[in-house]
């Protein structure tokens, strides 16, 4: 009898911890409002997702950068408007998800780009309309931080637009 109710404590204990636990997960979705070009999200050298819809990455996305590739954009969003994310769940305070959008040369003003966090932080975002736009719209500088957004939320998405 100890032992069946050592191993009813065991499984009950494994199913809480499966259960309770959730697998890191970030959403970047793409909103193209220009009818043109193709929407890029890009990871050191590998394409992550290209095009409309939206792309799932499982665990923390670091460095990432997205851009809308209207033609004269290179492979890191060179000569075009570019948003720079980390999306991760926050190691420790101050640590989560930081997000902005980049005019800092090689990179410069092609479209409108603007971001939204959801699923945590909502409203919390930003936009550059213009090439006038830093330094809250946009880093042109490299310290223009006023332009960053962050989120200290697990699992936080993103809508660029």
């Amino acid at each position: 009898m100890v032992a069946l109710q050592t191993l009813y404590s065991f499984l009950t204990n494994i199913l809480t911890i499966g259960l309770g636990t959730q697998a890191e997960k970030h959403t970047v979705t793409f909103k193209n409002n220009c009818g043109r070009g193709t929407a890029k999200l890009i990871q050191g050298s590998k394409v992550l997702h290209s095009g409309g819809g939206s792309y799932t990455h499982h665990g923390p996305l670091m460095s990432a950068i997205a851009y809308l590739d209207t033609g004269p954009c290179k492979f890191n969003g060179e000569e075009c408007t570019t948003l720079e994310t980390t999306l991760r769940n926050p190691p420790s305070p101050g640590a989560g998800s930081s997000t902005d959008v980049t005019l800092i040369p090689p990179h410069k003003f092609n479209v409108a780009v603007g971001f939204s966090y959801s699923g945590g932080c909502n409203g919390v975002g930003n936009r550059c309309g213009s090439a006038s736009c830093c330094p809250k719209g946009a880093f042109c500088k490299p310290d223009d931080y006023q332009s960053q957004r962050q989120c200290q939320t697990n699992n936080v998405s993103i809508c660029c637009e």
